[in-house]
């Protein structure tokens, strides 16, 4: 039975599938230690290599790492993490989207494509599988909405910049985004206040309070490097306010984070109608969800009344490896569309 390991490259987490045959057996997760020092990237891979025991026949590799500030630039970030794994990881290949699968040595030619390409690839899969509809791949950071129509990826943009412009990227997610980073004001007890401009607590309170945070999507030191207790997240998120915890009740600080939940939803709904709209994605085609925020992506198919499809269910997984698998998207769609053995483009619509 054929084993491919499909890799996705991130500044904060190596993730990992192991795909035999055709169905995801495993995936993992590795954080990236939080260090000012591109030696991260191999130290993370090397623990991930520790923690495997299959013996694949080949690697399959995407990446948004080269965004990593220990870069200079994209063209720095992709040559320096094509060449790690061109190293560490036997028959390796490197995911270049609409370029196809190329080798780390001529990764330097294909910058453009192969940047921040972990989108293309889990759009791509996703398409095979469901025809028409839109991809919401919501993350620790950022959320994908890409639009899916005759089987193939759909969408205005590719680069990070292209993308940003039409909607299909949301600098948005359910971890590590500021919390004024969602809005400048929110209903309190009724009254309207301004709150403050500072990184005084970040969305994972927000869903920890409202409790829809997976337990282990937040790997991350807290804003204010405490612990990750609702008791500890309503401190946080009283600040915003310019209040303590202890001035209102937790079910104060829950309608709160439940009103900055909601502002993050209607930014996500307005980017959604803008894609399905330029796409011209039929009325009752499907939303996919992926990624650690993908209960979002749910609501977001709720608000805009259309059916809902989890990543989880248009791939073949073990039952084990399916949450994981819905979670890390990129990782487990790279090494799925490396065993169909094809290096040619996706075809454009």
């Amino acid at each position: 039975m054929r084993q491919i390991i499909g890799w996705d490259l991130g500044g904060a987490n190596i993730k990992s599938a192991c795909v035999e045959g055709g169905r995801v057996a495993s995936v993992a997760q590795i954080p990236c230690p939080a260090v000012q020092d591109r030696r991260k990237f191999n130290e993370a891979l090397e623990r991930a290599l520790a923690g495997l025991t299959a013996k694949p026949e080949c690697h399959a590799v995407t990446m948004t790492g080269e965004l990593s500030d220990v870069f200079a630039d994209r063209q720095e970030g992709v040559g320096y993490l094509s060449q790690m794994v061109g190293q560490a990881l036997p028959q390796v290949v490197i995911y270049a989207g609409r370029a196809g699968f190329v080798s780390p040595q001529d990764a330097v030619n294909h910058v453009g494509d192969i940047a921040s390409a972990n989108w293309h690839a889990s759009a791509s899969l996703a398409a095979q599988r469901c025809s028409e509809g839109l991809l919401v791949d919501i993350g620790t950071t950022t959320a994908d909405l890409i639009p899916l129509r005759n089987g193939v990826v759909a969408s205005s943009g590719y680069t990070d910049a292209e993308r940003l412009q039409t909607g299909e990227l949301v600098y948005t997610g359910v971890v590590r985004t500021p919390v004024m980073a969602i809005a400048q004001d929110s209903t309190f007890r009724g009254r309207m206040q301004r709150i403050a401009a500072e990184r005084f607590a970040t969305m994972a309170d927000v869903y920890r309070l409202t409790g829809e945070l997976p337990e282990d999507a937040d790997p991350y030191p807290t804003a204010d490097q405490r612990g990750k207790s609702r008791e500890d997240s309503a401190a946080r998120l009283a600040r915003m306010l310019g209040m303590d915890a202890s001035d209102a009740t937790i079910a104060d600080w829950v309608a709160l984070a439940n009103d900055f939940a909601g502002r993050q939803l209607s930014l996500l709904q307005e980017a959604a109608t803008q894609v399905l709209t330029a796409a011209d994605v039929a009325a009752r085609a499907p939303i996919v969800g992926a990624g650690c925020g993908r209960f979002l992506a749910r609501g977001l198919a709720e608000s805009l009344g259309r059916p809902y499809s989890d990543f989880s269910d248009v791939i073949n997984a073990d039952p084990g490896a399916r949450e994981m698998a819905a979670r890390c998207a990129p990782a487990v769609a790279v090494a799925i569309l490396a065993g169909d053995f094809s290096k040619r483009p996706p075809r454009a619509i």
